[in-house]
């Protein structure tokens, strides 16, 4: 995890009160965590770290696209996602992270990695049906949904072909006699 080491906050050397850190997220990061489901990124974190005498309040904020396929088409785009994840950092006899939102750090650590935080907010901002926005509107071409319009139509010609039974033909003739 050597490429994360440019996310550590040294928390010690920093005033009292609120300082930003912006980051620019690369496929580099991801791998350092081995996700490969985005094909390209394009993101910034944006961390907004406010320093008390007791505790620490972060606010992350992700903003950017990711290239995905499309669950529907398998076409890649570019999905645009937000998100907003609030922590608090407080200081005990020993590491707690179990709650989501409070992180309990001992009191002889002077930075924290804040990789993690954003990794996991990037990869629950992007919701779980990536759908293209040329399918939603009805607008999408690619080989594959020409395709399956020719399979769809050479369908309903076979279909009629095969209800032409002679039988039936004369059993029409007699409700057209009436």
């Amino acid at each position: 995890m050597k490429d994360i080491k440019e996310f550590n906050i040294p928390f010690v050397g920093l005033k009292e009160g609120s300082h930003l850190f912006q980051y620019q997220i690369e496929e580099k990061f991801f791998e350092a965590f081995q996700f490969d489901e985005f094909n390209d990124t394009n993101l910034t974190a944006d961390i907004n770290f406010v320093k008390k005498s007791t505790l620490f309040e972060l606010t992350f904020t992700i903003k950017g696209t990711v290239n995905v396929p499309c669950d529907t088409t398998g076409e890649p785009f570019d999905l645009e996602i937000d998100g907003v994840l609030d922590l608090i950092v407080k200081f005990g006899t020993e590491y707690n992270d179990e709650h989501d939102e409070i992180l309990i750090l001992p009191h002889e650590v002077y930075e924290m990695n804040v990789a993690q935080y954003i990794y996991e907010l990037i990869v629950l901002s992007v919701p779980s049906k990536r759908i293209h926005p040329d399918v939603l509107n009805g607008t999408m071409k690619s080989d594959a949904l020409d395709r399956l319009n020719e399979l769809r139509i050479n369908e309903e010609k076979t279909v009629e072909q095969t209800s032409a039974d002679p039988r039936w033909d004369k059993l029409k003739d007699l409700l057209t006699d009436k």
